[in-house]
């Protein structure tokens, strides 16, 4: 079994053009897939609509991880996602996650807590944007 996280799963998601949204979800979340950010619940369909929303929104960018554990099939770490917008701006969140990981090491649940680090007021919530 090949065990995924963040820095792999947001790489693929937001910053991997040659892999279409569907894919890298696909290669990272089971079908059952539930995220919650911020307190707000999203099922894998609307992951789906949030991801493909920050991929038209992000230029370039990079997972910088902090802390990352594994402990059978929970996973917990501290990272900070660095964008490039598309209009030249920039975004910096520091995110705190829990989560759960199933037999096959794809992410089943994740439960995250973002801070914002730089970035304008109306970036506050690209953490969970659709």
């Amino acid at each position: 079994m090949t065990r995924t996280g963040i820095r792999a799963a947001l790489a693929d998601l937001i910053f991997n053009r040659d892999l279409t949204v569907a894919d890298a979800v696909d290669r990272h979340f089971t079908p059952d897939y539930r995220q919650r950010t911020d307190g707000r619940w999203a099922d894998r369909g609307e992951f789906i609509e949030h991801i493909t929303h920050v991929r038209g929104l992000v230029a370039d960018g990079h997972v910088e991880i902090h802390e990352e554990l594994y402990d059978g099939s929970r996973y917990a770490d501290r990272h900070t996602v660095h964008i490039t917008k598309t209009d030249g701006s920039t975004v910096s969140m520091e995110v705190y996650v829990f989560a759960d990981l199933a037999p096959d090491g794809r992410f089943s649940r994740i439960e995250e807590t973002t801070l914002m680090l730089q970035g304008s007021d109306a970036d506050r919530n690209i953490g969970s944007a659709r």
